[in-house]
C-alpha cells in the first residue's frame, strides 16, 4: 500500500493560513497590556516588563522576536529602572538643599550685607563704608550722594583708580561740613572711559529684613530694608 504525500510543496505558513488557526498579532497584545498595566498614568518599570512579558507571549510563531531587539528592549528596561533610582536620589537632594537654604535664610535676618545698588538707608551719625566697581583703569572717579528730594549733599572724588572695587567711607556730613539728617540716600558713581562718561556699579550696605526661599529650586532672595531684594549670589559681603 502507499502513501501519498498530500502536503506536498505547502510550507508550514501555508498551512496555518488554510486551517481555522488564528495566529495573534504582538500590536493587538501589547495593545491590551498597555491599557491594563498603565492607564492614563505614566509608563513606570513594572508597566514596562508587563509589556515586555505580554510581548512575548503574543510573538507570532513565525516571525519570533529578534534576540538583538530582546536584548535592546532589556537595555532600555535596565536604563529605566536607573532613571526612576536617579530621579529619587535628585528629589532627596533637592529636599536636603531647600532644608539647608531656610537654615542658612534664618542667620541672614538682621544682618548687614554689601550688595549692589545705588540706595542705601543712612544712619547718619555713623559712617558709611561702600565700593565702586571700576572696570579698567581710570585717571579719575567722583561719587554724588543725593537726598531724597533729588539734591546733591556730598561729592567725593575718588581720585585715579585701577580696576577693581574703589573703597569710599561717607561721614554723614555734607559738602559743608554738617551732618544731615537720616534717611534713604543715592549713590552715583561716574568716571571718563575711553573719552566717554560711565556711571560706575556701586556696592552698598543694608540690613536683611527678610529672606524669600524659592519653592522650585530657584536662589534665595534677601529682602532689604527700604531697599527692595537681591539674590544671595549678589552680595559681596555679610557682616554683623
Amino acid at each position: 500500500m502507499s502513501v501519498t504525500d498530500s502536503t506536498s510543496g505547502l510550507s508550514l505558513k501555508d498551512i496555518l493560513a488554510n486551517s481555522s488557526i488564528k495566529t495573534t498579532t504582538t500590536t493587538d497584545g501589547l495593545a491590551s497590556a498597555t491599557n491594563s498595566a498603565t492607564g492614563n498614568k505614566a509608563l513606570g518599570k513594572d508597566a514596562f516588563l508587563q509589556l515586555l512579558v505580554t510581548q512575548l507571549k503574543n510573538q507570532n510563531p513565525l516571525e519570533p522576536q529578534d534576540n538583538g531587539a530582546f536584548v535592546a528592549q532589556l537595555a532600555q528596561f535596565s536604563s529605566l529602572e536607573g532613571i526612576t533610582t536617579l530621579n529619587d536620589t535628585v528629589s532627596g537632594l533637592a529636599s536636603n538643599y531647600n532644608s539647608s537654604q531656610a537654615l542658612q535664610a534664618s542667620s541672614l535676618v538682621g544682618r548687614s550685607v554689601i550688595a549692589p545698588g545705588d540706595k542705601a538707608v543712612v544712619d547718619t551719625s555713623k559712617s558709611l563704608s561702600g565700593t565702586v566697581v571700576v572696570p579698567s583703569s581710570v585717571a579719575a572717579a567722583t561719587l554724588k550722594i543725593t537726598d531724597a528730594n533729588g539734591k546733591t549733599v556730598r561729592t567725593i572724588d575718588l581720585g585715579a583708580q585701577k580696576a577693581g572695587n574703589a573703597s569710599f567711607i561717607w561721614d554723614g556730613k555734607n559738602d559743608a561740613g554738617e551732618t544731615v539728617a537720616a534717611g534713604t540716600y543715592t549713590f552715583g558713581a561716574t568716571s571718563t572711559i575711553d573719552g566717554q562718561s560711565v556711571a560706575l556699579i556701586t556696592n552698598l550696605p543694608a540690613t536683611v529684613n527678610s529672606v524669600t526661599i524659592s519653592q522650585t529650586g530657584g536662589e534665595l532672595m534677601l529682602n532689604l530694608a527700604g531697599l527692595g531684594t537681591v539674590a544671595l549670589s549678589k552680595v559681596q559681603t555679610i557682616g554683623m
